[in-house]
């Protein structure tokens, strides 16, 4: 089963749900319906408490949605493409393909995440007052006040100057435009992110030790993701330094073998499989790529119909294939890889070559090198 499954798309970008939403979603109208809302506003029927529940926590998706969708909106505004959006565990995640070329673009991407989260705050938290100033402050005034507080908290959190929260992006790009050295912002940004995610995994420990399981549990487990994906960003800044000035053309292998889509799985294990010495094998039309296979997706054929399974049926279809130009910086495909890792070299629409996962970790170890001795 699939990890994400697609909502559609929002903007013009494709927007999918991680199935760990599912459990989370469920967890937070329990949280809301069973105790929160019973215990601040007794004396409604059960079934009115699990509306309100529910409601709330559709709303409060929906606010989660609308902050990523403004970071793509703003992306696609300062000429970065989004591949797209997905909702997950920690909140949601606009993935772009490319970096911000300025610290400006940087800050106005990062920033109007939070900007939105805070007037969607704002907006439930002036219906929450008009409420209370008539006299309402029951079940529905207090939904009104929940969504306005977690929103609210969700802007405060999201500013906080550490990757990769929108705040880390938020000082990465005053640092970049301090310096004029993004490396060295994105590497001060990462550490700032493993300080917070070290403090909130103490401060969870702490909780746990003096009774607030649950809560502390969420904690360190928010803490140990951020220390993570901190890492990660400091690993890719690193990365980015070693990769500086070199070219698809400099990594890629040049006329790497290829074949047709109509080639069937079992002929290609019997005459491709151990004689390729690459793990995914580009397919072509008259010259231009249509389909990339991969040994993965060959295992997933059962043995007894390999016969009668072409590759192109279990191939990458062409409309997600990573196109890339010789003479494209690397720096500039590295982030419209795919999960496969791999991209296929193109001039004009005829394929040249490839470039692999152990093509780029090789350029990354000699720039390394070359760093260190210079």
């Amino acid at each position: 089963m699939a990890a994400s499954f697609r909502l559609g798309r929002i903007a013009g970008v494709p927007v999918s749900v991680n199935w760990s939403v599912v459990v989370i979603f469920g967890l937070l109208v329990w949280g809301l319906s069973a105790n929160q809302f019973p215990r601040a506003y007794p004396g409604h029927p059960g079934w009115a408490y699990a509306l309100a529940g529910l409601a709330a926590a559709v709303v409060f998706l929906a606010g989660l949605l609308a902050h990523e969708v403004s970071h793509a909106v703003v992306a696609k505004r300062n000429g970065i493409e989004v591949q797209g959006i997905t909702l997950w565990l920690f909140g949601g995640v606009a993935q772009l393909r490319g970096e911000a070329r300025t610290p400006g673009a940087e800050l106005r991407i990062a920033g109007v995440g939070p900007l939105v989260s805070l007037l969607v705050g704002l907006a439930f938290g002036a219906v929450a007052g008009a409420l209370a100033a008539g006299g309402q402050r029951g079940l529905v005034f207090g939904a009104f006040a929940w969504l306005a507080g977690i929103n609210l908290v969700l802007a405060v959190f999201n500013v906080l100057p550490a990757a990769p929260l929108d705040g880390g992006r938020l000082l990465r790009a005053a640092l970049w435009r301090w310096r004029g050295d993004r490396t060295w912002a994105a590497v001060a940004a990462a550490r700032a992110g493993r300080v917070l995610g070290a403090l909130l995994i103490a401060v969870g420990l702490w909780q746990f030790v003096t009774g607030f399981a649950l809560g502390a549990l969420w904690l360190a487990l928010i803490g140990w993701f951020l220390v993570g994906a901190a890492v990660a960003e400091e690993r890719q800044a690193r990365v980015g330094v070693a990769l500086t000035g070199v070219r698809v053309r400099d990594v890629m292998t040049a006329e790497p073998q290829a074949t047709t889509p109509d080639v069937t799985v079992a002929d290609f294990v019997e005459h491709y499989l151990w004689a390729y010495r690459h793990s995914a094998l580009p397919l072509v039309a008259d010259g231009r790529p249509v389909g990339l296979v991969t040994l993965a997706r060959v295992r997933g054929v059962p043995a007894d119909q390999r016969a009668g399974t072409t590759l192109g049926a279990v191939s990458c279809p062409p409309e997600e294939l990573v196109l890339a130009r010789p003479d494209e910086p690397l720096l500039e495909l590295l982030p419209r890889l795919s999960a496969d890792g791999r991209a296929l070299v193109v001039e004009g629409d005829r394929l040249v070559g490839i470039v692999s996962p152990s093509d780029i970790s090789r350029a990354a170890q000699r720039g390394a090198m070359g760093t260190a001795a210079g």
